[in-house]
């Protein structure tokens, strides 16, 4: 469990790494921010599109060389990035580092969800997710701290550690199948995806919200990668030279979204409630989400001073920026509204992942994971893309830093959809929950009549509408 999270973690590390270092790498290239924005853009699209592939191939094949292959070509990328020559070449080590990054998520999510009992996932879905989040976090510290001298050097040394990990992995047990889940206790389950399992997996209504709800989400997320552009933009304004307004950006980004530490309350919330009700997980997804939109409003206009020494060392300027959260109101006010803010949304993952694992059999999470990681990568795409032209269109009325802030608090109101959506899933996860349970007792049932297991070439067993026969409770 510890090497799948350390590996969510750098893979997200490499996607947080470029927006800090817009600016730098611009100048490097002689392009615009617009340039190296198309980059990120381009990232989320093409992992999303691979995701769909490798999911596929790990459930239909060996789990274990498919995320190996991924980790390989992402680091391969990243270490490429870090040696690129010319915006032609960045742009296009960026895509090889996206495609393996495609990998990582949807393969591993497929592995972690039979390593974790019903009763539990929601806490330890949490777990996984923020390791996502920390990997994200680090990505804009390291990139910040790292790349503001030389902006080359935060991709190499991922790539390092990213090759460190695929090393431990190697030695990690290979985890069959639905490990876990009760209904199959004492079988050897080996059920794998065929082609024609879409249909089947459409039909169960709470994938189809689960998986939507991530395009509106991820506009609103997507849009929040430029957190650390706002925050260098107010030390500009300020007068802070572009150096030292690097690291504040990349410091301040990263204190404000420390909040979504606090996931695994959302985790623990939704195993609370799922004991209750089956529509437990959705519903505190749907209040976290909905909640967090007023405030992350104020905390886009809430107004900063920065006080730090122009032109200092790394260190001492991040000692300033924390002395200023205990010294300076405006930017207490900020970074407590920041982290109740994402400690609202930060709800969304847990139970997202743990519904997944709910309503689909094992051989069904990956590509379910995967359709929705599309969804996420066109919606994030789209809103970093989109926010960066709102962004100059809003920079004639409003000038910086107040066109981002005016940019971004419109974009937080794509949250409002994903909430009505995960209260729609809320309707529909119980029938859901029992016809899946259902189906893999009649599985299990028909594993243990066969002690030689030779179930090669049955096909699948579908069991749908049995709600009014079956306990929706998991582990009967």
């Amino acid at each position: 469990m510890v090497v799948f999270v350390v590996l969510a973690s750098l893979d997200n590390v490499a996607i947080g790494l470029v927006p800090p270092l817009y600016g730098s790498i611009g100048d490097a290239f002689g392009v615009g921010e617009g340039h190296i924005a198309l980059a990120t853009t381009i990232m989320f699209l093409i992992s999303a599109v691979a995701a769909i592939g490798f999911a596929y191939a790990g459930d239909r094949t060996d789990r274990k060389p498919v995320l190996i292959v991924g980790t390989l070509i992402w680091i391969a990328g990243t270490a490429w990035s870090g040696f690129s020559g010319s915006y032609p070449s960045f742009l296009a080590s960026q895509v090889v580092a996206a495609f393996g990054l495609g990998a990582v998520a949807s393969v591993s999510f497929a592995v972690v969800s039979d390593l974790i009992s019903p009763k539990r996932r929601g806490l330890v879905m949490s777990f996984w997710g923020l390791s996502q989040g920390v990997g994200t976090l680090a990505g804009t510290l390291v990139g910040g701290l790292l790349g503001h001298a030389d902006w080359r050097q935060p991709f190499l040394v991922t790539a390092i550690a990213g090759g460190v990990a695929t090393v431990a992995y190697l030695f990690t047990y290979n985890v069959p199948r639905g490990d876990s889940q009760p209904e199959l206790a004492g079988v050897e389950y080996d059920e794998r995806i065929h082609h024609d399992h879409l249909p089947v997996i459409l039909r169960r209504r709470t994938n189809v919200w689960l998986i939507l709800q991530g395009g509106t989400a991820q506009i609103a997320f997507g849009s929040l990668v430029w957190l650390p552009v706002l925050f260098r933009a107010r030390a500009e304004d300020q007068g802070y030279s572009t150096s030292t307004a690097i690291v504040i950006g990349s410091v301040f980004a990263t204190l404000f979204q420390l909040g979504g530490a606090l996931s695994i309350l959302g985790g623990l919330a939704g195993d609370r409630l799922q004991r209750r009700t089956p529509r437990g997980r959705a519903l505190v997804a749907a209040f976290g989400v909905l909640a967090a939109v007023p405030l992350y409003i104020v905390l886009f206009f809430v107004p900063m001073r920065i006080e730090v020494p122009d032109g200092a060392g790394t260190g001492t300027i991040i000692r300033s920026v924390l002395a200023d959260v205990f010294t300076e109101p405006t930017v207490g006010l900020c970074l407590l509204t920041a982290v109740v803010a994402l400690m609202l949304t930060s709800a969304n993952s847990p139970n997202w992942f743990a519904m997944i694992a709910d309503v689909n059999p094992p051989e069904h999470r990956g590509a379910v994971y995967s359709l929705g990681n599309l969804i996420n990568g066109f919606g994030r795409a789209g809103g970093n893309a989109v926010v960066a032209v709102a962004f100059r269109a809003l920079s004639g009325a409003f000038p910086p830093p107040l066109n981002y802030a005016v940019g971004l608090a419109a974009f937080q109101l794509f949250f409002i959809p994903t909430g009505v959506m995960y209260w729609l899933a809320s309707r529909t996860v119980a029938r859901d929950m029992t016809d899946t349970h259902a189906a893999l007792l009649a599985r299990a049932a028909e594993l243990e009549s066969r002690p030689d297991g030779d179930v090669d070439g049955d096909p699948p067993v579908v069991v749908e509408g049995l709600a009014a026969q079956q306990d929706p409770r998991p582990g009967r």
